[in-house]
């Protein structure tokens, strides 16, 4: 039996797993994680851990990713509306949103014609409607182009997830429109970087779904470990016996309370696992 048997690590990927600011701001190809990051993984697997990440991206857009990085769990994706198993290449779970979702979110672009849309389809097709500079940058990010609508009546369904781009201040201004309506309790709505606002089915979230993915595995609650760096995070680092984040990470996350490791730049998740091996090594 390894140290870590029944003790679950999921990980935020952008800004915590891996550095991706970086690449956004020289516009060069977003690195895989060190060695150093993928041996700490490896060893944790190896001691009996289970690893996953759960990240906002949609599933084309970490996919390219997955192959790269040690895990031995289903992911956590599209910001917790879906479970995907990459060693069997299916979903296991989904929370995804159907009914009158697009042509709510429509009346936001309406109102706000500078904020852009991107609907993420379960067929691994991400459409865009009105994109905007934030959709291009976000493009050149996950390496995932995105196919153009005219509306998002036009997109088909189901959705895993919406995303709203555009400057922090006028999001704020979409986001104070949205909880203004009379259905905006029938969703889960969060900023994942400044100019990205998340937009999830009612529980939809990454604590939800990690939850799940804890339940799936056997695994108590009081083994589970989250890492991640911005207010779409919080969730899952209440939810967790430990929440961690990498010194990088917004205010929010800093004040939540996370236990705060090294930059991501420098082997956050690393110093998670050798915080981990010391705590387990004591049993």
């Amino acid at each position: 039996m390894g140290k870590f048997d029944g003790v679950l690590l999921a990980s935020d990927f952008d800004n915590t797993l891996v550095y991706t600011e970086r690449a956004l701001r020289s516009g060069t190809e977003l690195q895989p994680p060190s060695r150093k990051t993928c041996e700490a993984l490896e060893y944790f697997m190896a001691e009996g851990g289970r690893f996953a990440v759960a990240t906002g991206r949609a599933l084309p857009a970490f996919a390219r990713y997955a192959a790269g990085i040690p895990m031995n769990a289903p992911c956590v994706v599209c910001n917790g509306a879906v479970l995907y198993d990459f060693a069997r290449g299916e979903t296991v779970e989904a929370a995804l949103l159907e009914g009158e979702v697009r042509q709510r979110v429509q009346t936001v672009l309406d109102r706000f014609p500078e904020v852009a849309a991107e609907a993420y389809h379960v067929n691994n097709v991400i459409y865009a409607v009105q994109p905007n500079e934030a959709t291009r940058q976000h493009e050149h990010v996950t390496r995932v182009a995105v196919t153009e609508a005219p509306s998002l009546p036009d997109v088909p369904l189901p959705l895993g997830k919406i995303l709203l781009e555009g400057a922090h201040a006028v999001l704020e201004e979409a986001l104070a429109f949205l909880r203004m309506q009379p259905w905006a309790a029938e969703y889960e709505l969060v900023f994942s970087q400044p100019h990205l606002l998340e937009f999830t089915a009612k529980g939809a979230d990454k604590a939800g779904m990690v939850r799940r993915l804890a339940q799936r595995l056997g695994i108590s609650m009081e083994h589970v470990y989250c890492v991640g760096d911005e207010s779409n995070d919080l969730t899952m680092l209440a939810a967790a016996a430990q929440g961690f984040a990498p010194a990088n990470c917004a205010a929010a996350v800093r004040e939540s309370g996370a236990t705060i490791v090294a930059h991501a730049d420098e082997d956050a998740i690393a110093a998670v696992v050798e915080i981990l091996d010391q705590k387990y090594g004591k049993k």
